[in-house]
């Protein structure tokens, strides 16, 4: 069977909604349980987009950066060109963007080759499975989405592997690229965790299972939210005990922790779930993603639709 094309609102939703959801996540990063709630606890009211911690208001954070490289990088090469996207990383990390993940800086800056940095680093440190690799996989998971589960798997796998070693960021990756395809043609994405778990290595389906589960919620965490599976635990908790875009980020960012990062997979997968018209105006006008490296560039929510709805196309 074709699988059914993916809606371009959905997929600017997508885009979009991951990018939200990291900048309203950043000012919050590292913070308590409960703090942006505490700071606007009715919804709707505005001045969400605060910044703080070093962060302007509406600006997203590298996870937003580090996806829009990959959007770039599968338009401009017309598909996945690993070399060329690690290469964008390099450049990208080497101009001392605000924020970059140790373990990410640690690989791009190794002067090891792009195919074989990740897996020295992993033989060394044995530490890997950060979701480094899910914060900037939604573009990503938007341009596979029309040629099926596994090609779309398959290729979260290698992205992921370029900066992480430990096959758990691979199989999460993979996990979240096939939740947003389904979302993305209008399907059911906790309907369709039970075959993504299928889908994964064996040794790492339990584990995800665990975080998956309909009656899990992250107060059962037993590591960090800046860990892959529970980062993408707490998505989809987000997702399933919510009805809107809104409600889902803000419970996101409410759990505390690595805020901009599980805000920005939360915003991905309910942007998919929900499309553009989903997301608050309030928040998309402030947006903002300074690309460190890359001659000054400044992409607003505008310019992250209209690579959207290139890469569904």
């Amino acid at each position: 069977m074709t699988p059914a094309p993916p809606s371009s609102e959905r997929a600017v939703g997508a885009v979009v909604g991951s990018a939200v959801g990291d900048a309203l996540g950043a000012p919050f990063e590292f913070g308590p349980e409960g703090a942006f709630s505490a700071r606007f606890p009715e919804p709707g009211l505005g001045g969400e987009m605060c910044g703080g911690g070093g962060w302007e208001p509406g600006e997203a954070t590298d996870d937003t950066q580090m996806a829009i490289l990959i959007a770039e990088s599968l338009l401009e090469r017309d598909g996945l060109d690993l070399p060329d996207v690690f290469c964008r990383f390099q450049r990208w990390a080497a101009a001392d963007p605000k924020d970059i993940g140790l373990q990410t800086e640690a690989v791009l800056s190794s002067g090891d080759p792009w195919d074989v940095a990740a897996a020295l680093h992993f033989q060394t440190s044995q530490r890997a499975a950060g979701n480094g690799a899910l914060m900037r996989a939604t573009p990503s998971a938007v341009h596979f989405a029309r040629q099926g589960r596994e090609v779309t798997m398959n290729a979260a796998r290698r992205l992921a592997a370029l900066t992480h070693g430990d096959r758990a960021a691979w199989e999460g990756t993979a996990v979240f690229h096939e939740l947003v395809r389904v979302a993305l043609t209008g399907g059911d994405p906790l309907a369709a965790v039970p075959d993504a778990l299928h889908a994964i290595h064996p040794d790492h389906r339990e584990r995800y299972a665990t975080v998956l589960a309909p009656d899990w919620y992250p107060d059962l965490a037993t590591e960090f939210n800046g860990a892959v599976w529970p980062c993408l635990g707490s998505a989809v908790w987000a997702l399933r005990t919510t009805t809107c875009y809104e409600d889902a980020v803000r419970a996101a960012i409410d759990l505390g922790g690595d805020t901009d990062t599980v805000a920005a997979v939360t915003g991905g997968l309910t942007g998919a779930v929900y499309g553009v018209t989903g997301i608050p105006a309030r928040w998309t006008e402030a947006l903002h993603i300074p690309l460190p490296g890359f001659g000054g560039q400044v992409l607003h929510a505008a310019d992250l639709a209209a690579l959207a709805r290139r890469l569904c196309n």
